[in-house]
């Protein structure tokens, strides 16, 4: 699964949530823009953990790849040198 799809499914699920809370409780106008206020927050707050995590296995993967890439230029380079040696012996 794609981050962006992981992400965009986190936001419509809190939102379907936070609608389904305020239409199944019965509370005074103060207590629901309280409600929505904090639920708000929570979710921001959740949104933001969830990005951080993401662009820390991004950051991991994108180091990961930069070093196998390391090691297969070396390796090509070790190749090549040992080609040219070949030839030169020839």
């Amino acid at each position: 699964m794609s981050a962006g799809k992981f992400l965009a499914g986190f936001l419509v699920g809190g939102a379907i949530g936070a609608v389904a809370g305020i239409l199944l409780a019965p509370k005074s106008g103060e207590e629901t823009r309280q409600m929505l206020a904090d639920g708000a927050k929570d979710a921001m707050k959740r949104a933001d953990e969830t990005v951080k995590q993401i662009q820390s296995k991004a950051d991991d993967v994108v180091s990961d790849m930069q070093k196998k890439g390391e090691e297969i230029k070396e390796k090509l380079q070790d190749l090549i040198n040992k080609q040219k040696d070949q030839t030169q012996e020839v």
